[in-house]
């Protein structure tokens, strides 16, 4: 690599941006449509970039203050031209910017295109945009000065596997921003047609908040097709839904339809306007480790930074942008971060949030039901991160549970339904639905029809531990302590319960406790079991069984709680083995470490010895031989 400024230089794309380009070229997307909508958009964040650094170097801007996006065809040399007079790059820019992906989440990115799933919504997701080019273009020219700086520079490829970056004449480049040239291949040079190009422009970016130009034909008179108005300064009543569906897929990088949209205006002490949408569909960056928020900060339209902590991380999935007429313009983004005032936006933005979706599930649940589907798990994490608000996430919360079917269920729902001597919202958590609802642990509140809440989300087993109770009712895991049964009535259709436990079933449960060991903390008579004969339980204090599971993955647990062995002790099986003598000691010491086994299996686990799990299973099995 030369380190001359003058020279033309030659460089290779990082291995990444090889694969991407390979998968452009060779249409992974159906929509090829959606290049200019990055082009332009990239363009008005060039502009942006420009109007905030003039702040303070007003210099910049010369003669010619005034941002716009011109767009330009020729069809007789099949190209198309989108220019901006932004804020332009240099050398190095070009190749920071032209040749790597910066944004996190590229691996996953190549490895969901690379299996072909034509999704155009992933391009602009992964800061992958300018690539799109590569989709209708066999060759890409970018001309750039960057503004006050007496140098141009050219950027050239074919989207084949390197580029070329080499000085450009002055007279040949923009006196300040970016032109991109896009040499056509032959199956899109339709994209030349003025109609074609003017519609696609309105559609997608017809809300940016730089004007856009277009020029029909070289030396044609240049035209405005979109007026630069920030949509979020315009009346809501003024606003078509259709318009703000382009706005969400221009500002959200997605193409579905927005779940929710809110715009408004705040007035007062502080002033500033959101226009916020909760997306159709998940994100593709919604588990990212740093949990960042994707909401752009302006002042008085001046674009400042797009990662301003805006919104509370279990937020995130929230796209838009804040514009505040009281932050200064002239300060650090750094300091911006800090600002009472940008804490003061952020209260009232995650409040404003937080009540629409109260609303819009109140008034629509279907559509509520929707939302919760895509982001109820990241919703949840508010539950543990944010005390203030948890009344309110609790609200908004939605579960399944073993009465609800594949519909959602509320707290308040579920509170109004409790039953008659019911102290607690009863929940039972794990990470399969279909396994939680046969466990046996469940079967005393069926018999009495209690609905128990089926938590299936890893997060669910952190927030309960830090949110008590819900309209004064405290959250108890089915899975700890005791079941606190007895006060409510069995279902009329559900079996009676024999007597109280004999006093053999007690000395053979005294048996079981003895043979068992260190391996349980007690062995007792259950009221939670109708139907299975044992199952496991954790002790009243402490983790539930499914959060210590978590926790003991996770490296975060020094030592494991001992769980409590739970016997039906009016099962026909722990009767008949309460009924043997003595002289069947050997058997019984056998059929309590299988009883253990069984509950251990019932709650998902292995048998605690899977050799001498085999040896008692086969001497059981010997028996029943023997004795058939």
């Amino acid at each position: 690599m030369t380190t001359d400024t003058k020279a033309t230089e030659t460089r290779a794309f990082e291995a990444d941006v090889s694969r991407l380009l390979h998968m452009m070229v060779h249409s992974v997307y159906s929509d090829k449509d959606v290049f200019l909508r990055e082009l332009i958009s990239n363009a008005a964040d060039a502009c942006e970039k420009l109007r905030f650094e003039a702040v303070s170097r007003p210099e910049l801007l010369g003669d010619d203050p005034k941002p716009r996006i011109s767009i330009s065809a020729d069809a007789d040399n099949k190209q198309i031209t989108v220019e901006d007079n932004g804020i332009g790059m240099s050398r190095d820019d070009m190749a920071e910017a032209l040749g790597t992906i910066a944004r996190s989440g590229t691996r996953a990115f190549i490895e969901r295109v690379g299996t072909g799933t034509e999704d155009t919504q992933l391009i602009g997701q992964f800061g992958v945009g300018f690539y799109s080019a590569f989709m209708v273009a066999d060759r890409v020219d970018v001309i750039s000065r960057l503004a006050g700086s007496d140098e141009a520079w050219r950027w050239s490829s074919d989207g084949k596997g390197s580029y070329e970056i080499a000085p450009a004449p002055l007279e040949a480049a923009p006196r300040r921003g970016t032109r991109v040239v896009l040499h056509l291949m032959d199956d899109a040079v339709s994209y030349t047609g003025s109609y074609r190009l003017e519609q696609l422009a309105k559609s997608q970016s017809g809300h940016v908040p730089v004007p856009i130009t277009l020029v029909e034909k070289p030396g044609a008179e240049a035209r405005d097709i979109a007026d630069g108005t920030a949509l979020w300064v315009r009346p809501k009543s003024e606003i078509k839904p259709e318009e703000y569906t382009d706005f969400y897929r221009s500002v959200a990088g997605q193409y579905d339809e927005p779940a929710a949209t809110i715009h408004f205006r705040a007035e007062g002490r502080q002033e500033y306007s959101v226009l916020a949408f909760v997306p159709g569909s998940r994100p593709f960056d919604l588990f990212d480790q740093d949990r960042k928020g994707r909401m752009k900060l302006y002042v008085r339209r001046v674009f400042i930074t797009d990662d301003a902590d805006l919104l509370p991380r279990y937020l995130r999935f929230v796209r838009g942008l804040v514009d505040s007429a009281d932050l200064p313009l002239n300060v650090s983004r750094e300091m911006i971060q800090e600002s009472p005032l940008l804490a003061s936006i952020r209260k009232g933005l995650t409040n404003r949030v937080l009540g629409d979706l109260a609303k819009l599930a109140e008034n629509e649940g279907e559509a509520y039901a929707k939302i919760w589907e895509n982001f109820g798990v990241v919703l949840k994490e508010g539950l543990y991160e944010d005390y203030e608000r948890r009344e309110q996430l609790l609200k908004l919360a939605r579960f399944h549970s073993t009465t609800s079917g594949e519909a959602w269920r509320g707290l308040a729902d579920y509170v109004a339904a409790m039953k008659d001597g019911q102290k607690a919202i009863f929940f039972m958590a794990g990470d399969d639905r279909a396994r939680l609802e046969a466990s046996p642990q469940l079967e005393g509140f069926k018999a009495r029809g209690i609905e128990v809440l089926l938590l299936t989300d890893p997060v669910d087993s952190f927030w309960v531990t830090m949110a008590p109770d819900f309209d004064g009712k405290p959250f108890k895991s089915v899975t700890q302590g005791v079941a606190e049964l007895s006060d409510i009535p069995l279902l009329d259709d559900a079996k009676k319960p024999d007597a109280a436990a004999t006093p053999e079933v007690d000395r053979f449960l005294a048996f079981v406790k003895s043979a068992l060991g260190d391996a349980v903390s007690d062995v007792k008579a259950s009221d939670r079991l109708t139907e299975s004969a044992v199952c496991l339980v954790a002790p009243e204090h402490g983790p539930d069984r499914q959060f210590e599971r978590l926790m003991n993955a996770a490296g975060r647990l020094d030592k494991a709680a001992k769980p409590i062995l739970e016997i039906n002790p009016r099962h026909e099986r722990v009767l008949a083995l309460a009924g043997l003598g003595d002289e069947d000691q050997g058997f019984k010491d056998d059929a309590a470490h299988l009883l253990y086994d069984e509950a251990r299996v019932l709650d998902g686990d292995k048998p605690a010895d899977a050799r001498a799990f085999s040896e008692r299973l086969a001497r059981l099995i010997a028996r029943g031989i023997a004795k058939g």
